[in-house]
């Protein structure tokens, strides 16, 4: 009889470390291939005090978006076909979020003293055009090679946390976002 209590206690506890063994297996012998997000995070890092000039003159901070998701690009004022090409990305991505969208501001740092076409600015109406040039605000964005290249997230606590591949699919980036906003009720009125 006693036997039998050992052998069903035995059994037991087999059977409770089967998932724990089974995860550790996994998780050193085969992990998973893929990750969820499109963008690829960043060690949170606070976003600088310094004002800069909005492109009508008025002093910009990254501290009046407090509370608010920053989608962020840096290019010339020439705006070539890519810089073009980001600016409808970041309003579609903006549009597609829904309710949510008012949680969403965008920002266009101008990495030279070029002003922006005046139709190039009313197509994109919303989105805030910041005179960067020759300021250190753009040395915290970091990239492999150009940071012109890249679209970056910024949190609502001000903090540089994401960078969006240089082609960035407009589908995953919804996607990611999404993944952001809905669990953070931050800025969510």
């Amino acid at each position: 009889m006693k036997h039998k209590q050992k052998l069903i206690v035995l059994g037991v506890g087999l059977v409770s470390a089967f998932p724990i063994a089974a995860a550790l297996f996994f998780y050193y012998f085969a992990p998973p291939a893929g990750r969820m997000n499109h963008g690829e995070l960043l060690t949170p890092t606070p976003m600088p005090a310094q004002p800069l000039p909005l492109l009508a003159g008025e002093a910009f901070r990254f501290g009046q978006l407090k509370g608010k998701w920053l989608l962020l690009q840096i290019d010339s004022g020439d705006c070539a076909a890519r810089c073009r090409e980001k600016l409808y990305a970041m309003r579609q991505i903006r549009l597609a979020q829904g309710k949510d969208m008012v949680r969403l501001e965008r920002l266009w740092l101008l990495s030279d003293d070029r002003r922006p076409a005046p139709d190039l600015l009313a197509e994109h109406e919303g989105t805030r055009v910041v005179q960067a040039a020759g300021s250190e605000v753009l040395a915290a964005f970091p990239a492999p090679a150009d940071r012109t290249a890249h679209l970056y997230l910024i949190d609502p606590q001000g903090n540089l946390m994401m960078r969006f591949p240089e082609k960035p699919d407009p589908t995953r980036m919804i996607k990611d976002l999404q993944r952001l906003l809905r669990p953070s009720r931050i800025g969510a009125g």
